[in-house]
């Protein structure tokens, strides 16, 4: 087996497209036998790939899979980092070699002319069929078919296959993710009839101006000839004998898009097969440096995918696969960037028939020489050639005839060099209908569109800007053409831990320029393994090279369950805004390409009126003002779907827009009587209300750290992050001293100074408490900073702790997610609840999150009891309210979800300001707007509380 080379794999067909063929197909997935070795140099050379090898002493392993999430060895997670030696072509001795051996029978179909097809081997793998050496494969995630015709036999046919951890490949593919060996795709032989059709091409293109649909077809038979075939659309009239090539003018169509994802049935008919199509007819093109659908301005609303399962890895079960897109239509985002290879073949029906737009990426980054400064990078070696277009022929061969795929993406950070301008020169030539992307060309020699990712907000307003004016005289000529195509974030907005922030400012910004054609948010889904019910991240499975948690960083986990960043992102990505005025209700269409009369707009009070609002079929990017329907303190309106989808039922909010006039409860009697509720001698802490025990309020500054809070942001590139800033400040440890305690006339007057150890600088507090009730106590606090603060703050807040486990939260205010400064859109003011699993969301690393903001009034409830809170009159109109059975520095020590351990206490924190979150992890930290310098605030508060 030959795995240090530097060119494709050997033996296997030449590509061509994924046909929906009504010839026979066998699928040889299952329980295959299988044995794995430490290395080449001692893989077993016993015949195994023979049919008269006695297969004894070996295991069985289901295909598809990898090996190490089956009980042999372990996966291993990297970023950027090579697990390996920068020694291309050449594999580690340490490289575990997976022998798979499988005897089936075929079916009478397939024994006149089949190929054997392999969607996807991680890394190389070499294929023997009763003895007979087929080929090599080289590409994990691409298909490779072998001509099976004379070898296959009606029984007893053994199928053998040894595959490489490690390969050449393997430098090819350092694509942010876990390094899973295996048969990884679905296994099949298919049959190719001696008078079929072997391969399609169909290009059905839309003309905006006219309505007016072409369709572009070739054909090839099984034997490499021009294909006949009898073409049929019945939805067109359609019906033509079509020898080799021909172009048809198909009179008006309904287009393709998105949001009206219409797809044309057609059949290709021969004596021996039928092959069905379906076509969706669009235009996608750039005219004055804008991206066009159809002829109209296209803005991607989309994200990155990676294919992952908890349990199977890149193993996704198709079913999976569809749940996830519905779930991203129900979010409002419109299109994917398969990060970062071509994605299972049966994804690309499923985008084509929901509608999203598809960036389609070829199976190549090389990411890991960056570490040697791009040193004998393989992307302008002339010998690696032959592999990179063999990878990109591979890629668009199989999914040419996808509505839904718009460009054609070269791979992922490989750098620069002549082979990726091979690649774009082939892909180019041979289909001219779609767009070429690669973000690495940031001078657009070779491609059709100016792509990076997390440019800051300010560098993107400077690039949608630079269009609107004149070019400068002395401009280059490279630089005048990149001016003249349109811009996307291929990635922005790292979705890692609680975040992402920055959306808001980016959309405005993607809103605002033409030129800006959106982004896609990094990324899609958590890729957390579960074992035993731990989900486990780099370095939890022995690796000496790893990149830890930084493969947790999706808008959904791992088990497909929403994030509040993905909550957030719906908002910002909703096809209509909605805003209401005192006088009206504002509707705004953001559609690219369709009006507003597939949606029902609804109203209601939080006093209960509600009725539907009479919004006119409003065309994309008009905006209309209908009258105010009702009044009332909050008056919410709603954009939701008039008719069931393939992805959601009627009735689905897609969008909504509020007024509220709400103002803090009137401040309530108070009497001169002393306050009798119980405090602490020492520090006069609060130590009982009514029957309620509890400890508290303290001032506090600091939250458990985000994973954005650990690492510095590219708008601070010579700054510590947040979390090492917070911890060099000690606000994670401050301390409060009482400095008086008086009695005024009934008001207990509490002065407190809170620092950290070793430093000069405080906060002032100063508690005013007044008793209401027996249950019920007046608290007003002014909170002032002292001194030079060296450092901007988490929060600024008051803790308290409960006894008992947290068993709910009843509030008025924003929900009925989580929601912070930068994360707060799709968040909506009412009365909402939380059981005790939801007041925090379960990130993989432990970290501060579950803040519900905007509350005017809270109720909670533990097992011991309840806390009743109020904002009165005196001091901020809303707080913001935390509840969690763990302390911040457990959050912050411990490093798993599943490892925390609770105290039986409830931790409680009301914050009168917070800092945003940023996303720091890869992009900008906490922009201006959003951060907490020292400052001092007022906040007046109503406790009440019932025990037991």
């Amino acid at each position: 087996m030959d795995i240090a080379r530097k060119g494709p794999g050997v033996g296997a067909l030449v590509p061509r497209a994924r046909l929906n063929s009504s010839g026979a197909r066998q699928s040889l997935n299952g329980a295959w036998q299988f044995r794995v070795s430490r290395g080449l140099a001692v893989a077993p050379d016993d015949g195994w790939e023979r049919d008269d090898y006695r297969a004894t002493g070996w295991t069985t392993i289901p295909v598809p899979a990898h090996w190490v999430l089956e009980g042999h060895g372990a996966p291993a997670y990297t970023n950027v980092r090579f697990p390996l030696p920068i020694d291309p072509p050449n594999p580690p001795d340490e490289n575990p070699i997976g022998d798979y051996r499988l005897v089936f029978d075929a079916g009478p179909a397939l024994l006149n002319g089949a190929v054997l097809r392999f969607d996807g081997i991680e890394s190389a793998a070499e294929v023997f069929l009763n003895g007979h050496r087929l080929g090599t494969t080289r590409g994990s995630r691409l298909t490779h078919e072998f001509d099976v015709k004379g070898r296959l036999r009606p029984t007893g046919n053994t199928l053998a296959v040894r595959v490489a951890q490690f390969s050449d490949a393997s430098y090819l593919e350092d694509q942010d993710m876990w390094w899973l060996p295996g048969i990884f795709r679905d296994v099949e032989l298919v049959a190719v009839p001696d008078m079929g059709i072997y391969d399609v091409f169909a290009v059905a293109d839309y003309d905006p101006e006219t309505g007016s649909g072409t369709l572009e077809l070739t054909l090839t038979d099984p034997h490499g000839r021009p294909g006949r075939a009898r073409l049929s659309i019945p939805d067109l009239g359609i019906t033509q004998e079509i020898d080799g090539s021909a172009t048809l003018t198909t009179g008006r169509v309904e287009p393709w898009s998105a949001e009206t994802p219409r797809l044309y049935d057609a059949t290709l008919s021969t004596p021996d097969e039928e092959v069905r199509l379906r076509l969706g007819f669009r235009r996608v093109e750039v005219r004055d440096s804008v991206l066009l659908l159809n002829g109209q301005p296209l803005r991607f609303r989309g994200v990155n995918r990676h294919e992952h399962d908890p349990s199977h890895g890149r193993a996704v079960p198709l079913e999976k696969a569809r749940a996830e897109l519905e779930l991203m239509k129900r979010h409002n985002i419109n299109a994917v960037r398969t990060s970062h290879y071509p994605p299972h073949p049966g994804l690309l029906d499923l985008t084509d028939e929901l509608g999203l737009y598809v960036i389609l990426e070829c199976d190549l980054e090389t990411h890991g020489f960056v570490q040697v400064d791009w040193r004998d990078n393989p992307s302008d070696d002339p010998e690696w050639e032959s592999a990179y277009l063999d990878r990109m022929q591979r890629t668009v061969h199989r999914d040419k005839n996808h509505a839904s795929v718009l460009f054609w993406s070269l791979g992922n950070e490989s750098g620069h060099g002549a082979n990726l301008e091979a690649m774009a020169a082939w892909t180019a030539a041979f289909d001219p209908s779609r767009l070429i992307h690669y973000e690495h060309d940031w001078d657009c020699t070779y491609v059709d569109v100016y792509s990076r990712m997390y440019a800051t907000h300010a560098e993107v307003r400077a690039i949608g800007e630079e269009v609107l004016t004149p070019a400068s005289f002395d401009a280059t000529p490279a630089q005048l053409h990149r001016r003249s195509l349109p811009f996307i974030q291929c990635e922005y907005a790292h979705a890692m831990g609680n975040g992402p922030g920055g959306l808001q400012e980016y959309q405005e910004l993607f809103d605002r320029y033409p030129r800006l054609a959106g982004g896609f948010v990094w990324e899609w889904i958590e890729h957390g393994l579960t074992v035993d019910g731990r989900v486990l991240y780099g370095g939890d499975f022995g690796e000496e090279t790893h990149d830890g948690n930084f493969v947790i960083d999706g808008l959904v986990s791992a088990d497909r369950e929403p994030r509040p960043g993905l909550v957030a992102l719906a908002h910002w990505y909703a096809p209509v805004r909605i805003e209401v005025t005192d006088a009206s209700v504002r509707v705004h269409n953001r559609y690219d390409l369709i009006d507003l009369s597939g949606l029902r707009f609804v109203w209601r009070t939080d006093e209960g009126g509600s009725g539907t609002l009479d919004v006119p079929a409003v065309l994309p990017g008009q905006t209309v003002e209908v009258p105010l329907p009702a009044t009332g303190p909050v008056l919410t309106v709603e954009a939701t779907l008039a008719n069931a989808t393939t992805w959601a039922d009627a009735g689905h909010v897609v969008a909504r827009g509020q007024r509220a006039d709400v103002r803090p409860t009137a401040r309530p009697a108070t009497t001169a009587a002393p306050v009798r509720s119980a405090f602490d001698p020492v520090s006069m802490r609060l130590q009982a209300l009514g029957g309620l025990r509890l400890d508290g309020p303290i001032p506090s500054l600091w939250r458990a750290p985000t994973d954005n809070d650990r690492y510095p942001g590219r708008d601070e590139p010579d700054l510590p992050p947040y979390a090492e800033r917070w911890a060099e400040a000690g606000i994670d440890r401050l301390r409060t001293r009482l400095v008086s305690a008086t009695d005024e006339n009934g008001t207990l007057r509490t002065r407190l100074r809170t620092a950290p150890p070793g430093r000069d600088f405080a906060l002032d507090a100063e508690f005013r408490w007044c008793q209401v009730r027996p249950d019920a106590l007046l608290l007003d606090v002014t909170m002032t900073p002292r001194g030079l603060w060296p450092v901007e703050w988490a929060r600024l807040g008051l803790d308290l702790v409960l006894p008992g486990r947290p068993t709910g939260l009843d509030w008025f205010g924003l929900g009925p997610g989580p929601a912070y400064p930068d994360l707060a859109a799709g968040a909506y003011l009412g009365r909402h609840h939380a059981d005790a699993n939801d007041l925090f969301t379960p990130y993989v690393r432990p970290q501060e999150s579950g803040a519900r903001r905007g509350v005017r009034q809270a109720s909670i409830s533990t097992s011991a009891g309840r806390l009743g809170v109020r904002v009165v009159e005196g001091g901020v109109p809303e707080i913001a309210v935390t509840v969690s059975p763990w302390s911040r520095k457990t959050l912050a020590a411990t490093t798993h979800h599943a490892d925390l351990v609770a105290d039986g206490n409830t931790y409680v924190s009301l914050d009168l300001a917070q800092s945003g979150l940023g996303t720091a992890t890869c992009g900008v930290g906490v922009l201006p707007r959003y951060r907490l310098p020292a400052r001092p605030g007022r906040v007046s508060l109503l406790l009440e509380s019932s025990a037991g």
